[in-house]
C-alpha cells in the first residue's frame, strides 16, 4: 500500500511537472510571438470659427505603444496605451479652460487604451473581453473615433461568430464607452448597460456583389448621459457590380432606458459610387430625421468626423434633423516617383434641416495625402459657410504619421 502511494505520488508529481512544463513552454510560444504595437502622431490643427476673436491653434502627438501575444491555450493578450502631448495650446481642449479659442478635443492624456483577451476555442467565433476597439460596418452607428488623437474604445464582452459561410454575427455587450475627452473630463467615461448586434450577409450571386446587414443598438448611458440613449433598429444593402456600387441604409430609432424624451425618428442614406484605374465619383444623400423638431436621430458611437464634413458642426444631430446632400471625387494613384501611394479628394455638402425647412449651409472639405512606406503625409481642409445654423467655420491640418 505504501509502496503503490509513492509511486502514485510519483507518477502524479512527473505529471505535475510535465504540465506546468507544457504550460511553461506555451508561455513562453505566446511571448516569443508577441507582436509590438507602436505608431506616432504628430498633427497641426487650427481653427477660423466666427464668434471667437482668437484661433484656435493645436500642435499635438500621440504615442501609440503595446503588443499583442501569440496564442496560449487559444487566447491571445493585447495591451496598448495612449500617450498624448500638446506643443502649442492655443485652443480649448475640452477640459483645459480655455474657453476663449474655439474647441480642438485632443487633451493631454496617458492612458490605457486596450486590454483585452481573445479566444477562438469555439470554432469560427472569437470572443474577447476587455477595454477594446469595436468598428461596425463603416462607422456610423459604433466606432473608435480614429480621427482624434485620443481612441474611443469600450469595456465590453464581443462575441463574433462566423459559421455560417458568408454570415458574420457580431454581437457586444459594453459596460463602459472610454470616450476620446480621457478620464480628467466629466463626459470621458460613460456608465453603460448596452447592447451592439450586427448580422452581415454576403449573398453568393454570380457577376455581383451583395451585402446584406441588419443590426440593433440598444445604447442605455445609464445617469452619465442618459439624452444619449436610445435604441436603434436597421437593416443596409451594399451592390457592387463592375465599377459601380450602390448604397442603402434605413434605421427607425426611439427612447430607451432612462431618456428623459419620447420621441421616433427615420434615417436613411443612399448613394451611388463609380469607381475605376484610381477614379472614383460618388453621390449621395443622408437624412437624420426628427420628431416634429423636439428630438433627433442620433449616433452618439459613431466615429462622427467622417460624416457630415470634416468642419464637425455636426457632431450633435439639430434638434430640427439634418439632411445633407453630398458628391465626392477621388483619385488614387500607386508608385509616384518615391511615393508608395497618392491619394486626392474633396466633397461637398448642401445642408438642409429635416424640419422646418431651414438651409444650414454648405461646406467644401479637401485631402491630400502621401504614403512611404510606413510613414504617412497629410494635409486637409474643411470650409463651412453658414446660411441659418450656427457661423462659418474652417479648419485646416496637417500631419504625419508613422506605424510599426
Amino acid at each position: 500500500m505504501k509502496h503503490a502511494l509513492i509511486t502514485s505520488t510519483a507518477a502524479l508529481a512527473v505529471g505535475l511537472s510535465m504540465a506546468n512544463a507544457q504550460e511553461v513552454t506555451g508561455l513562453s510560444k505566446a511571448l516569443s510571438e508577441a507582436k509590438p504595437i507602436l505608431a506616432v502622431r504628430l498633427r497641426y490643427e487650427g481653427v477660423d470659427q466666427a464668434g471667437f476673436d482668437d484661433n484656435a491653434t493645436a500642435l499635438t502627438s500621440r504615442v501609440s505603444a503595446g503588443f499583442e501575444t501569440g496564442s496560449i491555450s487559444n487566447t491571445k493578450l493585447l495591451v496598448d496605451f495612449d500617450y498624448v502631448e500638446s506643443y502649442i495650446s492655443e485652443y480649448n481642449s475640452t477640459i483645459n479652460g480655455d474657453t476663449e479659442y474655439p474647441v480642438v478635443p485632443d487633451p493631454e492624456v496617458t492612458e490605457l487604451n486596450r486590454l483585452q483577451l481573445t479566444n477562438t476555442s469555439i470554432e469560427d467565433t472569437a470572443i474577447t473581453i476587455g477595454r477594446q476597439r469595436i468598428k461596425l460596418d463603416d462607422d456610423r452607428f459604433v466606432g473608435n473615433v480614429g480621427w482624434r488623437q485620443n481612441e474611443q474604445t469600450f469595456d465590453a464582452l464581443r462575441v463574433v461568430n462566423k459559421s455560417v459561410e458568408g454570415l458574420t454575427v457580431d454581437v457586444s455587450y459594453v459596460n463602459q464607452v472610454n470616450r476620446i475627452f480621457g478620464d480628467d473630463s466629466p463626459m470621458g467615461r460613460w456608465d453603460s448597460n448596452s447592447v451592439l448586434a450586427n448580422a452581415q450577409f454576403k449573398v453568393p450571386a454570380e457577376g455581383v456583389d451583395l451585402t446584406l446587414t441588419g443590426f440593433a443598438y440598444l445604447l442605455d448611458f445609464e445617469d452619465d448621459a442618459p439624452a444619449a440613449s436610445s435604441q436603434t433598429y436597421g437593416v443596409a444593402a451594399a451592390l457592387k457590380n463592375g465599377p459601380l456600387t450602390f448604397k442603402a441604409r434605413y434605421a427607425k430609432q426611439s427612447d430607451y432606458a432612462e431618456q428623459p424624451v419620447e420621441f421616433d425618428a427615420d434615417y436613411y442614406d443612399v448613394s451611388v459610387s463609380f469607381a475605376k484605374d484610381g477614379f472614383e465619383g460618388k453621390i449621395g444623400y443622408e437624412v437624420l430625421g426628427s420628431d416634429d423638431g423636439v428630438k433627433a436621430f442620433s449616433t452618439p458611437l459613431a466615429t462622427l468626423h467622417a460624416f457630415n464634413g470634416f468642419a464637425d458642426l455636426f457632431l450633435g444631430t439639430p434638434a430640427a434633423g439634418l439632411e445633407d446632400l453630398y458628391g465626392t471625387i477621388s483619385i488614387t494613384k500607386k508608385k509616384v516617383g518615391a511615393a508608395d501611394l497618392i491619394k486626392v479628394f474633396g466633397t461637398v455638402h448642401d445642408f438642409s434641416s429635416n424640419e422646418g425647412g431651414a438651409d444650414y449651409g454648405t461646406e467644401f472639405d479637401a485631402v491630400a495625402l502621401a504614403k512611404f512606406g510606413k510613414t504617412t503625409f497629410l494635409v486637409k481642409y474643411a470650409d463651412y459657410q453658414a446660411d441659418e445654423f450656427a457661423g462659418d467655420r474652417q479648419k485646416m491640418w496637417a500631419e504625419v504619421s508613422w506605424a510599426y
